[in-house]
């Protein structure tokens, strides 16, 4: 591999030893035009370009990989992911979206986990189904899952009837066995939202819009 670097650049050099010699006397003879030329040809596209990347992943489009199980088997582990940033700004979030959001807890951390319960809402898991204001959820997302009561998770004790603050939103992990979320550490503040998640990017196997 070190040598392979070296060989490269030799090879190129070899082949563009014409063009080479055309820039190296161009520089000596008209420096300031030289810069001039190269900025217009190589630089402002390239700072164009970049730019237009960083408000694109920073306002509208966010590349994310999957790092746990939590939410098998719609996401596997290493599966890369694009979240929508925009929609949220014209609208509130969905029951049913897969969201992503700032980990309350530590902000640092951005979690996917599917949005179950609204603000207002009461939620209740009873005999792995999820309830939502006395209706059990039934069909495509929630009842493709079997949700788990925990007695040692302040929200997910059994018989628990929890009631959803306002600007918040109860979030569940499909893979209720194996997931961190609401039934533990509790509610996800509407400012700590990020966007929807919406298509697999990687492995090309993978690749799919996701409901």
């Amino acid at each position: 591999m070190k040598l392979l670097i070296p060989l490269a650049v030799m090879i190129g050099a070899y082949f563009y030893r014409h063009k080479l010699a055309q820039e190296w006397k161009f520089f000596r003879a008209r420096r300031k035009e030289w810069f001039y030329d190269k900025w217009k040809n190589w630089g402002e596209p390239f700072l164009i370009a970049a730019v237009l990347a960083l408000l694109i992943r920073t306002f509208l489009l966010g590349p994310y990989k999957i790092p746990t199980g939590s939410m098998r088997p719609t996401f596997l582990e290493g599966d890369r992911i694009f979240v929508d940033k925009l929609s949220y700004r014209f609208h509130s979030p969905a029951r049913g979206d897969i969201v992503v959001f700032k980990y309350p807890l530590d902000k640092k951390k951005d979690f996917v986990k599917r949005l179950a319960g609204l603000p207002g809402d009461h939620v209740e898991i009873r005999d792995g189904k999820l309830i939502v204001n006395g209706k059990t959820l039934e069909g495509s997302p929630f009842g493709d899952h079997y949700y788990y009561n925990r007695e040692d998770w302040e929200f997910a004790k059994e018989g628990l009837r929890i009631e959803v603050p306002a600007e918040r939103y109860f979030v569940l992990g499909d893979n209720s066995a194996q997931s961190s979320d609401s039934r533990n550490w509790g509610f996800v503040p509407k400012k700590n939202m990020i966007g929807k998640a919406f298509f697999i990017w990687w492995p090309p196997k993978r690749v799919k819009l996701v409901k």
